[in-house]
């Protein structure tokens, strides 16, 4: 079994704030962390930590970034293809967050948006039915939907957070498995909340669901009675990554066990949320490998 995360990666810089800047308005702030994110990236190291074999695929431009992209990411037990693209920009962010953990996060794709099928195809020509194919919203639709199509055609299952929110996106769910969302995301795709949200998202083509719902935990449907597993108690400093720590501690736990989402899945990814949730920072504030083994052996 093996993991490919196709997606975005970013430079992180996070500014603490007491407030969040109006229109017109200038605020005085603090640094808070300099760190590697984006959710390709995010989702690719946190499978990785948990002892899954995993690839990630990103784009990136040639430029300072690029070099700190590369070389952070040497550091952590994932392969990393990345697809460097002449005259553009590495993407980045800026992480603005107050003291009560909230954040709200301005992301350039120049790098993402710029991807084309054909430079991204050839990075799963060696995946194999059985494999998982991983994907978010950074990518423009059509990469994304030629991506989706390659997979579902070699056999792999595939997992799609449509995150940031696209309206093409409504056209993909026939070839995603399992769709995670977040209880805005689902209204917006669906209409709908709660059950009547996944119960849209079956009817479409999609065969396992999750919604995230912060602190009332999350919600599974797909495969017998919907399930909830309730969130976990966490110190809440910064809510950065919270998501896709769920999503890829999810995955990976389901996948190392030879096991289709389950009530087991999501409460490794709870603990493991409430552990990010409870640091600063994007990468930095993951749970560690050995965090990831002590909590993948909680049954």
């Amino acid at each position: 079994m093996h993991a490919y995360v196709i997606g975005n990666v970013a430079v992180d810089e996070t500014i603490r704030v007491e407030q969040w800047p109006l229109a017109g308005a200038s605020i005085f702030g603090s640094h808070g962390s300099s760190d590697l994110g984006g959710k390709g990236a995010n989702q690719a190291v946190i499978m990785a930590r948990c002892g899954l074999a995993t690839t990630l695929v990103a784009p990136v431009g040639v430029e300072f970034r690029a070099q700190s992209i590369a070389d952070r990411l040497a550091a952590e037990p994932v392969e990393c293809r990345l697809l460097r693209q002449e005259g553009k920009s590495s993407d980045f962010s800026i992480i603005f967050t107050t003291p009560d953990g909230e954040n709200a996060i301005v992301t350039t794709t120049d790098a993402a948006e710029n991807l084309l099928p054909e430079d991204a195809l050839p990075a799963i020509s060696e995946a194999q039915s059985g494999d998982l194919a991983v994907f978010q919203g950074n990518l423009s639709g059509a990469t994304t939907e030629a991506l989706l199509s390659e997979a579902r055609r070699r056999g792999m299952v595939t997992a799609f957070n449509p995150s940031p929110l696209r309206p093409s996106f409504q056209e993909l769910w026939p070839l995603v498995d399992i769709a995670f969302l977040n209880a805005g995301e689902a209204l917006a795709l669906t209409g709908a909340s709660g059950e009547a949200a996944a119960a849209v998202l079956h009817a479409r083509g999609v065969r396992d669901v999750v919604l995230t719902l912060g602190a009332d935990g999350a919600l599974l449907s797909g495969g017998g009675a919907p399930l909830r597993v309730a969130a976990m108690p966490a110190s809440v400093m910064d809510t950065t990554g919270a998501g896709d720590t769920f999503m890829g501690v999810a995955l990976a736990s389901a996948f190392l066990r030879g096991a289709r989402l389950d009530e087991l899945a999501l409460i490794h990814a709870a603990r493991a949320s409430a552990l990010t949730v409870s640091r600063k920072g994007t990468l930095n504030a993951f749970p560690s490998i050995e965090e990831m083994s002590a909590i993948l052996a909680q049954l």
